[in-house]
Order: C-alpha cells, then sequence, then structure tokens
C-alpha cells in the first residue's frame, strides 16, 4: 500500500487570529504568514478548532493519546504520560511507519519518547526546554520578564530552537530515505515560538515597529470581567502590572515571533520539496493552545476565551497540493483530540477503540462533518477554589460549567468578542434557549469534578515519582548523538561538549514500570 508520510508541524502557543489567511476578516490580526497561508490555500482550514485543554503539556497528551485529558492523566504541565497508553506515534510505528519526535513536548518525567522510536533534539529532561532570554538575566525565568523583556533575540540565530528543529527534521527524513526508502515516515517537527519570551531576530522586529501593529481585539470589559475565574487569571499572570507601552511592545514581539515561525517552516518546506520528500506527504500544522496577547486585560492562557482555546489547524494532501482535490475551508467545530484518528485514517491503521475524537477525512475531502460538541477543560483550580471548568462549544455557542462558580454562555457568531453572557439575560429567543439547554446539559452529563478529583490523585498521584527523571532540570534541550549519549544542546558545545547522560535508554522510560 502506498501509505503517504506525515509531516506533523506543532508550535506553542498560536492564537487561531494570528494568520494572513484571516487578515481580512474582522477576528484577524495583520500577521504576515506567507507559508502557512499557501497551506491553507493548497489544503483544508478548520477555522474553529479547539484544544483540549488550554495550557501546554495537557493538550500535547491528549493530542498524542487521542483521549480527553481527564482519561490520560492531562492535569498540568508536570503530568506524565502514562507510558502504557497508545500515542499516534506507537499506533503508526507499529504499522511499518519510522517516526521521530523533534523539538517541545513539554513531558514530564522520564518517558520522554511518547510512542516516537527517535527523539533525535528536544527537551528530555522533564522539564520544558525554552530558550528563556535575556540569556544574562538572572531573572529571566520570572513572569515579568515574559512581557517587559520582549524585544531582538540575544542568541545567535543558528542556535535558536526553531531553526535547529527544522535542520534536525531535514537530516532525519533525509535519513529515512536512503536508509529505509520503502517504508513510510511520520515526523513531528515541534517548535517552541510563538511561546514567550517574546523575542525574534532583528528584521521581523524591525518589520512590525515600521508597519505598526494593532491593539487587542477585545479591551477589557464585558459581563464576564468580574467572573471569579476572570479575576484570577488576571491577578494569577500579574496582568495588572502591565501598561499599555509594555503590551503594545510584547505585542510586537509576538507578530514578529509569529512571522519568525512560519519564515522557519518555509524553509524546512522549501527543502523537504526540493528533494521530492513531500510529493507523498501529508502536512499538518497546528499549536498546542493559543494566546490572550492582551485580550480581556490579560495575557498568556489557561482560560476559557476562544483567544487561548481557538487554534490554527491545517491539513494539507498531496492531492490538494497538486490541485487533484480541491482546497477547502470546515468551519464545523472540531478538537485537536480528533487528530489521532485522523493520522491513522491516512497511514489506514486501526483507531484505538477508547480514541474520543473522529476522524476529519470527510472534510478534508470536501464533505462535511456533523456538528458534534467540542470540549476543552482546566481541571485543577488554578485561578482559585472552584474554578475549574468545562468549555463546550457546539455551532454558534460556547457554554462554559464551572466547578463552584457561576456558569457563562456565549453566542460566538454575534458576539466574537464574548462581551455578552447569554445567562445574564432572560429575553433569549426559543432557538437560542434550547441550543444553551443543550450545551448545559452536555457539560453536567459529561464531566463529574469531584470523580476528576479521584482520577488525578488515586490513579495519576504517583506517576511523578515512578517516572522521576534522573537528569538534572536546568540543561533544558538535549541532542541524542549517534553514539547514545545525551549531550546538553544549549551549552553550544561540540567538541568541549556537556555529557549529562552516557546512554538515553539508562534513563529515558518507552514500557511502564
Amino acid at each position: 500500500m502506498n501509505r503517504p508520510n506525515i509531516l506533523f508541524l506543532l508550535s506553542d502557543e498560536h492564537s487561531y487570529r494570528f494568520l494572513g489567511a484571516r487578515a481580512g476578516s474582522p477576528e484577524g490580526e495583520s500577521v504576515l504568514t506567507p507559508t502557512l497561508d499557501s497551506l491553507i490555500a493548497r489544503g483544508t482550514h478548520f477555522t474553529d478548532a479547539y484544544c483540549q485543554m488550554p495550557l501546554c503539556t495537557p493538550s500535547r497528551i491528549s493530542l498524542l493519546t487521542g483521549l480527553e485529558p481527564r482519561a490520560c492523566g492531562a492535569w498540568m504541565n508536570e503530568s506524565v504520560l502514562r507510558p502504557e497508553l497508545p500515542t499516534v506515534a506507537s499506533l503508526l510505528g507499529d504499522a511499518g511507519y519510522r517516526t521521530a519526535l523533534i523539538g517541545k513536548m513539554h513531558l514530564g518525567g522520564s518517558a520522554q519518547f511518547a510512542g516516537f522510536q527517535s527523539r533525535p533534539y528536544g527537551d528530555l529532561t522533564g522539564k520544558t526546554g525554552h530558550q528563556w532570554e535575556p540569556i544574562e538575566d538572572d531573572d529571566r525565568h520570572t513572569m515579568r520578564v515574559r512581557t517587559a523583556k520582549a524585544g531582538i533575540t540575544g542568541i545567535p540565530e543558528s542556535l535558536l530552537q526553531e531553526q535547529v528543529v527544522a535542520q534536525e527534521t531535514v537530516s532525519w527524513v533525509r535519513e529515512q530515505e536512503a536508509i529505509d526508502p520503502g517504508s513510510p515516515w511520520f515526523a513531528c517537527a515541534s517548535f517552541s515560538r510563538p511561546h514567550f519570551p517574546l523575542t525574534a531576530p532583528r528584521r521581523w522586529i524591525d518589520h512590525y515597529r515600521r508597519t505598526g501593529i494593532t491593539e487587542p481585539k477585545v479591551a477589557p470589559g464585558g459581563d464576564a470581567y468580574d467572573h471569579p475565574m476572570s479575576v484570577g487569571m488576571r491577578k494569577g499572570f500579574h496582568a495588572d502590572a502591565i501598561d499599555h507601552e509594555e503590551m503594545m511592545n510584547a505585542r510586537l514581539g509576538y507578530f514578529a515571533c509569529v512571522s519568525y515561525l512560519d519564515e522557519i517552516i518555509g524553509d524546512l518546506l522549501q527543502r523537504l520539496e526540493r528533494s521530492g520528500s513531500l510529493d507523498n506527504t501529508v502536512i499538518v500544522y497546528t499549536t498546542d493552545h493559543g494566546e490572550m496577547a492582551g485580550e480581556h486585560g490579560v495575557w498568556w492562557k489557561n482560560g476559557w476565551y476562544d483567544a487561548c482555546t481557538r487554534v490554527p489547524l491545517i491539513v494539507s494532501t498531496p492531492d490538494q497540493r497538486r490541485a487533484d482535490v480541491a482546497a477547502n475551508s470546515c468551519a464545523t467545530p472540531v478538537g485537536l483530540v480528533d487528530l489521532l484518528p485522523t493520522l491513522c485514517g491516512f497511514a489506514r491503521v486501526e483507531v484505538p477503540a477508547n480514541a474520543t475524537g473522529r476522524d476529519l477525512g470527510p472534510a478534508i475531502s470536501g464533505g462535511a462533518l456533523d456538528e458534534v460538541p467540542v470540549t476543552c477543560d482546566v481541571l485543577y483550580p488554578r485561578w482559585g477554589a472552584g474554578t475549574e471548568f468545562r468549555m463546550v462549544r457546539c455551532g454558534d455557542y460556547k457554554y462554559v460549567r464551572f466547578r463552584d462558580a457561576p456558569p457563562l454562555a456565549f453566542d460566538l457568531r454575534r458576539d466574537p468578542g464574548e462581551q455578552v453572557n447569554l445567562l445574564a439575560h432572560g429575553d433569549l429567543a426559543p432557538d437560542v434557549r434550547a441550543a444553551i439547554d443543550a450545551l448545559k446539559r452536555h457539560a453536567e452529563q459529561s464531566i463529574d469534578f469531584d470523580a476528576v478529583d479521584s482520577e488525578r490523585t488515586e490513579r495519576d498521584g504517583d506517576l511523578d515519582r515512578v517516572y522521576q527523571s534522573s537528569l538534572p532540570s536546568a540543561t533544558g534541550n538535549l541532542y541524542v548523538y549517534p553514539s547514545g549519549e545525551l549531550v546538553n544542546a544549549d551549552d553550544a558545545m561540540l567538541y568541549d561538549r556537556s555529557v549529562v547522560a552516557k546512554s538515553a535508554e539508562a534513563v529515558m522510560t518507552r514500557t511502564p514500570l
């Protein structure tokens, strides 16, 4: 069978608004992303895609396993991906694909391979490997640095994670096609940007200084501004300390990071296309969650707002790029949990019976998808007691159920800025009331917050001890050398290198203990 290769391009913290293809719409930002725009023009753009938890590690574990966060134990950024759970990588690998993960995956503990056969470069220490800046600043990890120090990167460009991920991806693909030309491959190139630090090469910072950037699409205010979760989120992220000048400079940094990432992806695709490696390759682009970027008076993520839960999702097939199948756009809400069954569909691999998502193949072929509820959760009370939530999106409407806080509901077609809580207004049309009531029932029936607590503590509470990493967390990104050595990547030492382990196999867990 001529099964396609799959190139999975994953970024971090990319808001759905920041695509050049959306720039002309009221919800879009005027940002340059010609590479992603080209994939949209030669693929399928899922305009209303949602992550299943707006936080790095939980979203990635859910995406990899095709399970909702509670089912796969995706609770917080320290969560461990249980090695006994099948992932899209292990399923494809078992079916004859050669698989590799290159770059960031932000998994906790020693279970770092996530079902992939190879991890030549990335954050294998059990802690995220962001290249924090400023590199000479001892406070570079603090919350305030994220916005206050946005600007030109102080890292040589050849050493930036994005450049390394792109180079190692090209190298891995070329090696696989030379060693085993008859086998299909699945490569996940996972980039850090546009996640903070909001730094980029000078050319992109200068570009947006010249052209200017916009104010946030949604100003502080609205019915939910004083909601307990909204207040807790602003307080937790120290949003009140960010004045207007700092906010706009940080937004400029975010615009620049998005465009720089697009440039890197463009270079990567051109190199693979030139060698013919994309002739039979499905290309997927998405991110783990969005970015508030000053909207609603807050930054970062981990809330119910569309800015941090709604993400870009693009699938481009060889047939679409050859114009044998038409490019198209799908406005039916979907979730990143749908990617596992979708990629398994391309690879002709059976989907696990407990997988949550659905195959998006019919929409990619130009057909329609049924409207089904899409959920997004935060399952621990980061923003105060009772602020855990389940968000449900179906059709034009969004409903947010909290563990112990007032619920919220919005009509996203008429109110894309999420300013009017429909539940605060009693004069709803019968069809609107019926739609909101249906989402409310789904939110109430589909999750039990008390049961969630039990699963987190009784089922998964010991995972961080069982799969504790023995590697020093401060080392960040590592190379896995051909010899098997794990070498500190960010010391920039090639010959006088800092070896943190003699063998990946000695410190990494591939199977359950």
